[in-house]
């Protein structure tokens, strides 16, 4: 990157921060109303089936190429050649769809909206400039960053998730200082407009660096890491099946609003709807956490994904991982609270496969006391979980099992997937 072009980056990057912020607080705001207003008109998830089918038939009418989400912006950004992938009419859509999806009280998180309106935004400002391709690359970037730290009030880590999320083992250190600007532009956007986030805050005294805390903390990671495989490959069997099954997208995602209205009703709680944050909060200040919360939340949310929903799946990640911290603590002898801070990060850094910026989200969120137990679990988590995760348009620069594993290097994880679903075909065909 050019000296001038550098600096034409950082100037661009703090608008598109500011304007991902004022989408973010935007949606923050919004969220937090719709889901007050489902919390108190309980019938309104009954009408699942019917949002499913408005949020299909939309993206099917209006949406076309929108409905690639997070992976459609990678594309963008590893598609040198290109400039056109991601519409500026992603911005409303995944904004209503994700609204209609927590209204209706689907699983699903918030990231995913916050990224999409963060690239939505960058990309129509490159076309507005004449920018090429390859300058979109970093504009997109900036914006993924501005998204993630205005919905989740973590600037650093939203620097270094744009960065990251990319590809498995590799950065594009070109665009530190623009994602830079764009996180702190927009983290400072939301503050201003006074809109709060949740903080969550480890009231017990963190383990003694130690032999057998380090050991046992590798061992929760372990867990975290099977969890995240979990999720990831349960979300994409879901999307599979479901579109061989009923192929067309508005019968798809309406009977998938029945499936998840189903288990709603067969679990007989509410609290696996939505975000889940009553949960989360339970997980750190020792209040109420079913053993099974953890799997619950995961079948809820893959399942309202995988039918074509919108949302996100990083608040669900967190709920996720902090409550199995808070099941495992009933085996592993470490403080409820500890484990749920660690299962918070680590699992979606399994998941997202940035384990650098969930270290630093860590720190950011609970601070810098057990920034070593934290690294520790967000390591082990993504070494275990494989080459698995949620944005399949991910390439993997540097194998987790060996400079070239079975040809794996240059591979995105959508082409793995498939590598490994036909290799099994081919397997059981031959017995």
């Amino acid at each position: 990157m050019d000296r001038r072009w550098l600096l034409a980056s950082i100037g661009l990057a703090v608008p598109i921060g500011a304007a991902a912020g004022l989408a973010s607080a935007a949606f923050l705001a919004a969220l937090a109303a719709v889901t007050t207003l489902r919390e108190s008109h309980g019938w309104l998830i009954l009408l699942l089936p019917v949002a499913g089918a408005v949020i299909a038939w939309s993206y099917a009418g209006f949406g076309r190429s929108a409905a690639g989400g997070n992976n459609l912006i990678l594309d963008q950004i590893h598609d040198g050649r290109r400039d056109d992938l991601v519409p500026l009419r992603m911005f409303p859509l995944v904004l209503g769809a994700t609204l209609l999806t927590h209204l209706v009280g689907g699983s699903a998180g918030r990231e995913g909206t916050a990224v999409q309106m963060g690239g939505a935004i960058a990309a129509w400002a490159a076309r507005v400039l004449g920018l090429g391709a390859e300058r979109m690359r970093v504009l997109l970037m900036c914006g993924i960053s501005g998204g993630f730290a205005g919905v989740f009030g973590t600037p650093l880590a939203g620097t270094v998730f744009g960065m990251e999320v990319l590809a498995l083992g590799g950065f594009r250190y070109d665009a530190m200082l623009p994602c830079l600007a764009a996180a702190v532009a927009a983290d400072l956007t939301v503050r201003l407009l006074g809109i709060p986030h949740a903080h969550y805050a480890v009231a017990t005294p963190v383990p003694a660096i130690g032999i057998t805390p380090v050991l046992l903390v590798a061992l929760a990671g372990i867990a975290f890491g099977l969890c995240s495989a979990l999720f990831s490959e349960l979300v994409a069997l879901i999307e599979r099946l479901s579109k061989r099954w009923m192929p067309h997208p508005v019968w798809r995602t309406a009977l998938g609003g029945v499936a998840v209205l189903a288990v709603t009703l067969a679990l007989g709680t509410r609290a696996y709807n939505g975000l889940s944050l009553p949960l989360l909060a339970s997980s750190f200040d020792g209040g109420d956490v079913p053993q099974l919360a953890f799997l619950l939340k995961l079948l809820l949310t893959v399942l309202t994904l995988g039918v074509g929903f919108k949302g996100g799946e990083v608040t669900p990640l967190f709920v996720i991982g902090a409550t199995l911290g808070v099941t495992l603590s009933g085996i592993i002898p470490l403080e409820p609270d500890f484990l749920a801070s660690l299962g918070f990060t680590a699992v979606f850094a399994a998941a997202a496969n940035t384990p650098v910026a969930c270290v630093i989200m860590g720190a950011e969120l609970f601070g810098n006391g057990a920034i070593l137990y934290g690294g520790i679990a967000v390591f082990v988590a993504y070494t275990i979980s494989g080459h698995r995760g949620i944005y399949h348009s991910q390439r993997v620069l540097a194998p987790k099992f060996g400079p070239e594993r079975d040809g794996v290097a240059g591979s995105t994880l959508r082409d793995l997937r498939e590598r490994e679903r036909h290799a099994a075909t081919w397997r059981r065909d031959a017995r």
